[in-house]
């Protein structure tokens, strides 16, 4: 990252939700894996209830299959949910550094 898109990133807080600052990232000519790096330091939690698939797919690892197990088993009443049904596709390792990237309000 560069100080330029560090402060573009600082400047546009706060965000109300993932894709502003994807918007901001991209802006500054960021690439992807760079994205991701930063995304991993900075992400604020998706409502699994209520994130777009676009805002899913945010999250550093996840893509379009994956996005569609998010999506699948809404409503979330209680993380035990998420980790019950995304435990069906990934190890618990994973569904647990997942875990650091959602919440249900």
């Amino acid at each position: 990252m560069t100080p330029g898109s560090a402060d573009a990133l600082v400047a546009g807080r706060p965000y109300a939700d993932m894709r502003a600052v994807d918007k901001v990232l991209t802006t500054a000519q960021l690439d992807s894996a760079t994205r991701r790096t930063v995304y991993a330091r900075v992400f604020k939690p998706l409502d699994l209830n209520t994130a777009t698939g676009e805002e899913i797919v945010l999250i550093p690892g996840v893509g379009r299959k994956m996005r569609h197990e998010f999506e699948e088993y809404r409503p979330y009443k209680d993380i035990a949910r998420f980790r019950r049904e995304i435990g069906k596709y990934v190890d618990s390792t994973e569904v647990a550094r997942l875990e650091k990237y959602v919440t249900i309000k």
